[in-house]
Order: C-alpha cells, then sequence, then structure tokens
C-alpha cells in the first residue's frame, strides 16, 4: 500500500518537472533550448485525443543493498491508446537494438494490430506486469470477450535497467501495475522520477519518463513518450552543442557499464496503415543519434508507433471501409517524431531529480544553470517568452 500512496499523490501534480523557486514547474523549453516544430498544447502525448497515461511510482528505503528489501527506485508506467474502451489500433515496431524486452510483437508484426495498453517497467518485472495486464482487461471487461471468457491477447511490455533500484528484489506487483491502469488519464503527464522511469539515467545524468508532441501544417498530432535510460556523457549534445564536454563532472559515484536503453512509443491521429507506423518506428533513431545515443551492444532501443485514426477497424465483419494518408504526406511526420521524441528525451533529464539508490550509487540531476550558461556560450540559447 506504500506505493498505491506515493501514485495518488504523484497523479494529482499533473505534468511534474523540477521546481524552481516559486514554484514553477521547468521543461526543457523553458530553458531556452531551441526546438524545432511546432508543439500540442500540452506538449505530451496526450495530445493525440483518447490517450490515457498513468504512473506507480516505488520509492523506499536508503543505505546498503538487502536484496528483497531495498532501497526500492522503480515503478510501473501505463499508456492506454483509446482509453478504457477496447479497439485496438493499428501499430508496428522496430529495434536499434534488440538488447532488451517489448513483449507482444510478434502478434503487432503478424496482424497490424496492438489490442492492448502499453506498459514500461524495469527489466525484472516484465513478467508481473504482463501477466496483470490481462488480469485487469478482464477485471475491467476491457477485452474483445468480457462475457464469455474466451478469449486472448499479448500485452506490449517493455522494461530497462533501473541501476540505481534492488532489481532482484521484484519489488513491483500486480497491484502497481493495476495502479498505473486505474490511474492514468489524458491531461498532463508526468516527468522524470516517475512510474518506469523512476531509477533510470540518461548520458550519465539521471533520466527517466519524458514526453513531447507536434503538430503537422495539415492539423495531425504526433506525440511521444519515452523512458530514457542510455547514452554515454562523452557524446551528449542538446541543440548541436556538446554539453557532455562541456559538464564532465556530475558523473554517477561509480564505473557504469557501458549499457542502457530506452523505449519510445510514437502516438498519432493520423490515419496510418502498419507498414506506415513501422516508417515512424524507425525514424526514431535520428533523434537518438542526434543527442549523442548509438545504440550499444547491450541497450535495448526499441521503439512501438500506433495510429488511433480509424476507430473500430478491428471490429469482426465482413468488409472495413478506413481511411489512408498518402504516402506523400508522411514527409510532415517524420521531422515530427523526430523534433517530439528529442524534446521528450529532454524533458525527461531537465525534470528529473538527483537520485540516491542501492549502496549509495547517485545520478545526478542535470544542472539547469550550467546548461543554460553552456548554450548562450555557444550562441544557441533563445529567450523562452519570446
Amino acid at each position: 500500500m506504500r506505493s498505491i500512496a506515493v501514485l495518488a499523490f504523484t497523479l494529482s501534480l499533473g505534468v511534474l518537472g523540477v521546481q524552481e523557486a516559486g514554484g514553477q514547474t521547468v521543461r526543457a523549453r523553458d530553458l531556452g533550448i531551441p526546438f524545432e516544430g511546432e508543439p500540442g498544447a500540452l506538449n505530451a502525448i496526450t495530445d493525440v485525443r483518447g490517450i490515457q497515461v498513468g504512473f506507480s511510482t516505488i520509492v523506499d528505503g536508503e543505505g546498503p543493498l538487502r536484496k528483497g528489501v531495498g532501497p526500492v527506485r522503480t515503478g510501473v508506467t501505463a499508456i492506454l491508446p483509446r482509453g478504457r474502451r477496447f479497439d485496438p489500433v493499428f501499430a508496428a515496431t522496430y529495434a536499434l537494438n534488440g538488447n532488451g524486452e517489448m513483449t507482444g510483437i510478434h502478434w503487432i508484426e503478424e496482424s497490424g494490430f496492438l489490442e492492448t495498453p502499453i506498459m514500461i517497467t524495469n527489466t525484472f518485472s516484465v513478467g508481473v506486469v504482463r501477466d496483470a495486464v490481462i488480469a485487469w482487461m478482464d477485471s475491467t471487461g476491457a477485452n474483445a470477450d468480457p462475457a464469455g471468457g474466451l478469449w486472448y491477447t499479448y500485452p506490449v511490455v517493455a522494461e530497462t535497467y533501473d541501476v540505481l533500484n534492488d532489481i532482484l528484489g521484484q519489488h513491483v506487483t500486480a497491484e502497481h501495475a493495476f495502479a498505473a491502469l486505474d490511474g492514468a488519464t489524458a491531461g498532463p503527464v508526468q516527468e522524470g522520477n516517475v512510474g518506469g522511469g523512476t531509477g533510470m539515467i540518461a548520458h550519465g545524468f539521471k533520466g527517466g519518463t519524458g514526453t513531447a508532441s507536434r503538430i503537422t501544417q495539415d492539423g495531425h498530432v504526433v506525440g511521444v513518450l519515452v523512458q530514457a535510460n542510455y547514452g554515454g556523457r562523452a557524446d551528449f549534445t542538446v541543440a548541436g552543442v556538446p554539453v557532455g564536454k562541456e559538464i564532465q563532472d556530475l558523473q554517477p559515484n561509480w564505473e557504469a557499464l557501458p549499457r542502457g536503453s530506452i523505449i519510445v512509443v510514437v502516438a498519432t491521429d493520423a490515419p496510418l496503415q502498419p507498414q506506415q507506423l513501422q516508417r515512424l518506428s524507425e525514424r526514431v533513431p535520428l533523434a537518438i543519434g542526434r543527442m549523442g545515443g548509438f545504440g550499444s551492444n547491450g541497450s535495448g532501443d526499441i521503439f512501438i508507433s500506433f495510429s488511433t485514426g480509424n476507430p473500430g477497424i478491428w471490429e469482426n465483419r465482413t468488409t472495413r471501409t478506413m481511411e489512408i494518408l498518402p504516402n506523400s504526406a508522411m514527409n510532415q511526420l517524420f521531422p515530427a517524431v523526430v523534433q517530439a521524441t528529442e524534446e521528450a528525451i529532454l524533458n525527461a533529464m531537465v525534470s528529473a531529480e538527483t537520485m540516491t539508490g542501492r549502496d549509495g550509487l547517485t545520478a545526478h540531476a542535470l544542472p539547469h544553470d550550467r546548461l543554460q550558461g553552456i548554450l548562450r556560450a555557444y550562441n544557441r540559447w533563445v529567450d523562452p517568452q519570446r
């Protein structure tokens, strides 16, 4: 029950970033980072109408590791493409480097449909979260056969490895997954040390959960949510500026292995077929590369894209009529994916606060003042008020 109470508190905060003097929440563009493209009203994946996002965050204990006891720095993130309504969406996946897990993708590749919520947690909690999704869909009736019980599906659960956490203690339970699903809402989305991103690290700084969105010239929305736990410091780049080379201190106080992962969820309301959504997923690595990520051997860089267009397309009828965006019109979507992914990663890092986990292992927050100073020195800072 400890973690459920934490969840209730965090959800009430809406978009949660680092609190500056005066209590204002700060996101990446508030620091003067020059982003491209037009964001949606919330600059979040929930700018795509119908999507709901929820979290369960578990932070407990400090000091030396006691396996099964703590310290605990982990959680669960839930993304519901059409809320609690069972209405599968077209989807597709892509892996830049496959040293990671995203369950359920074989059926997506075969059928073209995503039939469940998307869940993100830590590496060793994938199984319990997957099983919990089945139980949740059954208990809520959010499935294809709520009355008869003759129903099957393959939940999509992704992971990254939270080194700050007592990960072998497997502290995530079915109750935590239920809490993330039950607490999912439209509107503002929390960022930083929250949900599955609680114990994560990015580019040698504290990482975690981040989101952003873009609106195309034709009015379609592209929303992105990331769980960022990847990348080295030396190559960390912001708006073309070598920030990682300029900030060489504030390193984690242990020798981090050259591994790490990032999960990226791309959503759009543009009416796309699975092969077109595959093309969106394939654009995600361009954003990661712009920031200095290379998909290392030990990295699980796995992406999923889905479209909320064509509601009801999954229904069992003789024939269906659907809308399809012409391939030529996708040229507007491609940069939107790259721009939103890049900003979502930076939102995760800007919102994340310094965290100390097991055995005193510490990941430092990206310092806002120093980042702004570096951007100014390279003539890349922009006035966020303009």
